[in-house]
């Protein structure tokens, strides 16, 4: 069986963006479906950070080319509940063959008070099929919002070709994958993680510190950036620019 999760404290805040009111009327509420992060990322690339068990024990990998860790696996290797309920949904989509099963059991189980859905706080949009259940969730749940950050672009550019993508479904993509060469050539509206508020200014964008830029339907051609946060490598780049902020006093974290 899958589960959705109850809003971070992030998301949370987008409780206070008149925008979004109108799924959030009669006391509905905003809350994420989440997979196992890096095992369901298959572009991720400056991100990549995967939560390993071995003889019993989970501990953090990361990719490559990893510039910055995934906040959210690192969550997975910190907390049990929270690697166990995204390895159990991981499990349990890829177990199916069609975007029609799979959307049935996400639906089954979608919270009668669900008024915004973020598609994975943790994870991606793995292949075509799965990409294709959230479209039609968002259709058969009109009344209801889903926005999504993604790397796996070419899902994406498949079914925008098409103008299959419907207008409660907002997607962002998040650079720092192996397919960021598609963003411009697409047009695909996008974020980027910067290490300062300097960083994000030099390149002419705000910064959403509450994950209101990439839910709103209204700016969903507006690139945006976000600082990073999370556990860091020691000595690593971005371990360093979160001592920064933190000196700074600049808010940069939020609970899971």
């Amino acid at each position: 069986m899958v589960k959705f999760s109850v809003a971070n404290a992030k998301i949370e805040a987008l409780s206070n963006v008149a925008e979004l009111q109108e799924y959030l009327t009669g006391g509905r509420k905003v809350y994420s479906f989440d997979l196992l992060s890096g095992h369901s990322c298959p572009f991720a690339n400056e991100c990549l950070s995967k939560a390993i068990v071995k003889d019993g024990k989970r501990s953090i990998k990361d990719g490559p080319n990893t510039q910055f860790r995934c906040f959210s696996a690192s969550q997975e290797v910190a907390f049990p509940n929270v690697y166990n309920l995204r390895e159990k949904n991981f499990t349990a989509v890829r177990s199916l063959k069609s975007s029609k099963e799979i959307a049935d059991l996400i639906q089954s189980v979608i919270p009668p008070d669900l008024g915004i859905c973020r598609i994975h706080v943790s994870g991606d949009l793995f292949n075509q099929i799965y990409f294709d259940t959230w479209i039609k969730l968002a259709i058969d749940n009109p009344g209801r919002l889903f926005y999504a950050y993604t790397k796996s672009l070419n899902y994406w550019i498949n079914r925008k070709k098409l103008d299959l993508i419907p207008d409660n479904f907002v997607l962002t993509a998040s650079r720092g994958g192996r397919l960021d060469h598609l963003i411009e050539k697409y047009n695909l509206r996008s974020s980027v993680v910067v290490f300062s508020v300097e960083e994000a200014q030099a390149l002419g964008l705000e910064i959403d510190h509450s994950d209101e830029f990439a839910a709103r339907p209204s700016m969903k051609n507006t690139n945006f950036a976000l600082l990073i946060h999370g556990q860091q490598p020691k000595g690593s780049e971005a371990a360093t620019a979160i001592k920064e902020l933190k000196k700074s006093g600049t808010k940069f974290a939020y609970s899971k």
